[in-house]
């Protein structure tokens, strides 16, 4: 799988995709990860990216022929890309929209900021917006992120064991997780239920499935 990011701070996506399951991921080569920088195809000495609405208003939109550029410029690489944008008036990302969008070879996220984008960049490429929360965000990056973190722990092989990503919550089936207990056996006068220590994996088993029933 590969996955673009449209964004104007790289420099702060970089660290968390470099970082736990994405970045073992990158670095096994089961997805390519890429953070793009509008200001490349921004045109005058000093590559602006943005300038005021027309109307009026408060804030900055980010401008249409930098954005053009970039997804241009990706568009070419792919046959078939899927195309979204962060926006908190689109669809609600889930569990049900991650795993749907695991299935695609290729996803370009562009992240919005400041007051918007210019609405032409929607109308000439359809892009589909989606959030994380009925909230605002002052940029797309870290709605971005969720949804790279979420899509590619389903990437087989992207986690210790695969069996963890059918075995949690808002999985299909599954319910709420169970309540985990490690080492050590006794914390603070507190210990694990015996079953989880009995290694009967039957019981063990019969008691996960009761306590995410009751949750």
């Amino acid at each position: 799988m590969r996955i673009d990011l449209v964004t104007l701070f790289a420099d702060a996506c970089e660290p968390y995709l470099d970082a736990s399951i994405v970045g073992r991921a990158r670095r096994r080569s089961l997805v390519d990860i890429a953070c793009h920088d509008p200001r490349r195809w921004a045109g005058g000495r000093h590559r602006k990216v943005d300038d005021r609405p027309f109307g009026g208003g408060p804030g900055m939109v980010l401008a249409a022929p930098p954005i053009a550029g970039c997804l241009d410029h990706l568009l070419a690489r792919s046959a078939a890309p899927r195309l979204l944008v962060t926006d908190p008036k689109g669809r609600q990302l889930d569990q049900a929209m991650v795993r749907e969008l695991a299935d695609e070879k290729h996803l370009i996220v562009l992240c919005g900021h400041y007051e918007g984008i210019d609405q032409r960049v929607f109308d000439l490429y359809k892009p589909e917006p989606f959030s994380v929360g009925p909230y605002v965000l002052s940029g797309g990056e870290l709605a971005a992120l969720i949804l790279v973190d979420g899509v590619v722990r389903l990437i087989p092989g992207a986690l210790g064991n695969d069996q963890s990503a059918i075995e949690e919550t808002h999985t299909p089936g599954h319910g709420e997780d169970h309540p985990c207990w490690t080492r050590p056996p006794e914390f603070r006068g507190l210990t694990p239920p015996e079953v989880l220590m009995s290694g009967d994996h039957a019981a063990i088993a019969r008691w996960r499935s009761r306590q995410r029933s009751a949750t």
